[in-house]
C-alpha cells in the first residue's frame, strides 16, 4: 500500500474515512523545501520553497481507493497533479503520494474550505505556528 501525504482538506479523518476507507491514518508527515499556499481556485496546494516546510498527515493508501483519490483531486479535469516525493516521518524519510494543484497563482480560499482544514490541522496536532501561517491565508492571497 503507498503512503500519501495530505496537507489540505484530506486531513480531515472523517472525509477520508468516506471518500478511502481502506485508507488507514498512520501519523504527522513534514513536506521540506515547500510551502502552502491556497491557489487561485480556492483549494490548498504546496510549492517548492527552499526555506519552508509543509506539515500535514499520512496515510496508509489501499490501491482500491486512489482512484476515488484521483476523482475528488480533479487530476483527470487538470485541477490537480501527483507525484511521489520525499517526505519525513517518524521512522524517517520515506516516499509518498503527493497532489500538487497545477496552478501556483495565490488566490483566496473557497468560503469554508480553508476553516475545514484548520480544523483538521488542529486535530492532527500540527505545529501552532504552522496553523498561524495557514489561517493568514483567510485574509486573502498570501
Amino acid at each position: 500500500m503507498p503512503l500519501y501525504f495530505a496537507y489540505g482538506a484530506n486531513m480531515d479523518a472523517a472525509a477520508m474515512a468516506l471518500r478511502c476507507p481502506a485508507s488507514r491514518l498512520i501519523g504527522q508527515g513534514r513536506l521540506h523545501r515547500h510551502r502552502f499556499i491556497i491557489m487561485r481556485e480556492g483549494y490548498a496546494s504546496v510549492v517548492r520553497d527552499p526555506g519552508r516546510t509543509v506539515w500535514g498527515v499520512l496515510w496508509e493508501l489501499a490501491l482500491a481507493d486512489v482512484p476515488a483519490l484521483d476523482r475528488y483531486e480533479g487530476v483527470a479535469g487538470g485541477l490537480y497533479a501527483k507525484a511521489a516525493q520525499p517526505v519525513v516521518t517518524q521512522g524517517g524519510i520515506r516516499r509518498a503520494l503527493i497532489y500538487f494543484g497545477r496552478s501556483t497563482a495565490p488566490g483566496a480560499p473557497r468560503p469554508g474550505y480553508l476553516e475545514t482544514v484548520l480544523r483538521a490541522a488542529e486535530a492532527a496536532q500540527l505545529p501552532a505556528e504552522y496553523r498561524r501561517e495557514m489561517r493568514a491565508w483567510l485574509r486573502g492571497p498570501g
